[in-house]
């Protein structure tokens, strides 16, 4: 079921070059954004593998993990800069009631008790974002931006400075 991605591997492996590349961002950059297949966060800003520290998830939300992996990136991996990017036309602009639903039709299971972290309204939620990066006690000296990247363009528009 997985050959391909093991011979894709095999492959890759062949040609590996990232062996001795720092845990560092050099860069000194974290980016928060969405699983959304349809955003290269490396090419979106012109980074190369090493530049930054990316950290995925559905609609790019400041999640606790997400807190937890940015105080030990700003602490230990010289970032000092944290870009928060969500994106037009997300699945997640949706209610916790309707996603809870459609999870729960397509697993049969219970999806009540879960936060979603669906996103209501676009600019107030990415603004919620950045200020609870800004508000952690335990990211210190790190400048935090919030952008909306459009997936019809490429580009990226300042939200929250």
């Amino acid at each position: 079921m997985f050959e391909d991605l093991i011979d894709a591997n095999h492959r890759y492996a062949d040609d590996f070059d990232l062996a001795g590349l720092p845990a560092k961002a050099a860069r000194q950059l974290a980016v928060v954004t969405c699983i959304d297949s349809r955003i290269e966060p490396l090419a979106m800003l012109g980074l190369a593998p090493g530049d930054a520290k990316i950290l995925r998830n559905a609609g790019g939300r400041v999640t606790d993990d997400v807190l937890r992996t940015l105080a030990i990136a700003t602490a230990m991996l010289s970032v000092s800069r944290i870009a928060v990017i969500h994106h037009t036309a997300c699945a997640m602009m949706t209610t916790e009631a309707e996603l809870g639903g459609a999870i729960a039709a397509a697993t049969g299971g219970d999806a009540t008790g879960w936060d979603w972290g669906t996103i209501g309204d676009a600019d107030t939620d990415l603004a919620a974002d950045v200020a609870r990066i800004r508000a952690c006690p335990l990211i210190v000296a790190a400048a935090v931006v919030g952008w909306r990247y459009d997936i019809a363009t490429g580009r990226l528009a300042e939200v929250v400075g």
